[in-house]
């Protein structure tokens, strides 16, 4: 049955993208140029909801194997409101631009009701050495900012042609892969049939593209993946924990260098800017393209290096996790992802080299 679904999630979503860019132009859900955009013309930018409408019709159809699972019901119930709200937020901002602060309304408002209606939220790890840390009444405040951190993580990327819809789908095909690790049949469906909404859509939004997914997609998006990661690894020890985060990397590694970059500049942590990862490629001479390709590539290694996570011992993992780490800062220095002066772990090496 999960096939035919995700059949159904792919070709709906081939079929309403179309439909969704003709609205898109008549409800004036548009994109013009700026001094912060790579585009030239006038894009619609209204795309994530068809990945949004084949999820739904995608799911309709699993939807009786789906509500067996353990609390798959009320999993389903809650996901299902949140993403409309999102979606709805999205929509909105995709007509009418609205503030940062409106947006976030409609992400806290998602992120209570994933935790009160569906009960997903952080209680508990196991910490190497020290055993099991309750949050108790933390769990909460920390589930929402996982929800709205990496809700907007996603969206923050969404600057090249196909990038957000590429890197999701990259992180959801991993998740799914983890899922099935880990015999967890509710999260394998569900981020098995987003990604198959997803790819649908790349079709038209790959460079170059004839639609956007706006806010509608990438919040959309960003939201379901960090709901998911939530019920794939919750309650669990503090390696595992650290998955999610690996599997996300590109999102979250770009958002946390972004406000370092603004820091240090003295400017707002939240102040758009022309110095993502994405822009940084862009201006080192790659092709819009080849710079999405690269960020593609760059993703897939964070998938597989979550993978291998999984299956290491502690210090294994650890050692992965330094690796790791330190491959993110010479990258980082190396683009100036962080600001043109900042590199100090290449200065280090130059003075202890001399």
């Amino acid at each position: 049955m999960l096939y035919v679904s995700l059949i159904a999630a792919f070709v709906a979503s081939i079929l309403l993208t179309p439909l969704v860019k003709r609205l898109a132009f008549r409800i004036g859900a548009v994109d013009a140029p700026n001094y912060r955009k790579v585009h030239a013309r006038i894009m619609p930018r209204l795309g994530g909801l068809a990945i949004f409408l084949a999820f739904l019709i995608a799911v309709a159809i699993f939807r009786p194997i789906l509500i067996y699972n353990e609390h798959g019901s009320d999993f389903l119930l809650a996901i299902i409101i949140g993403a409309c709200i999102i979606v709805a937020t999205g929509v909105i901002d995709d007509m009418r631009e609205i503030s940062a602060k409106a947006k976030l309304v409609g992400q806290l408002v998602a992120a209570l009701i994933v935790i009160f209606v569906g009960g997903i939220h952080i209680e508990m790890i196991n910490l190497p050495f020290f055993g099991e840390l309750n949050f108790g009444l933390l769990s909460i405040p920390l589930t929402v900012i996982w929800i709205v951190g990496i809700t907007n993580a996603i969206n923050l990327i969404d600057g090249l042609d196909g990038l957000a819809a590429g890197v999701s789908t990259i992180a959801l095909i991993t998740l799914a892969a983890m899922a099935f690790i880990m015999s967890n049949m509710f999260v394998l469906a569900i981020a098995a049939i987003l990604a198959a909404a997803t790819f649908g859509f790349l079709f038209y939004n790959f460079h170059p593209a004839k639609i956007f997914m706006g806010d509608t997609g990438a919040l959309f998006l960003g939201f379901m993946i960090s709901v998911l990661a939530l019920l794939g690894f919750k309650n669990v020890t503090v390696v595992t924990l650290i998955i999610p985060v690996i599997i996300l990397g590109v999102p979250i590694s770009d958002t946390f260098f972004a406000i370092v970059r603004r820091v240090r500049m003295k400017k707002k942590w939240s102040d758009p800017d022309k110095s993502h990862l994405h822009h940084r490629l862009l201006d080192m001479g790659f092709t819009h393209r080849q710079t999405v390709l690269i960020i593609y590539g760059i993703a897939i290694m964070f998938g597989l290096a979550a993978i291998i996570f999984s299956m290491a011992k502690v210090w294994g993992a650890i050692l992965l996790v330094a690796v790791i780490l330190t491959a993110i800062e010479i990258l980082v220095e190396v683009i100036g992802l962080a600001g043109k002066n900042y590199k100090p772990l290449l200065n280090f090496v130059r003075i202890f080299n001399k």
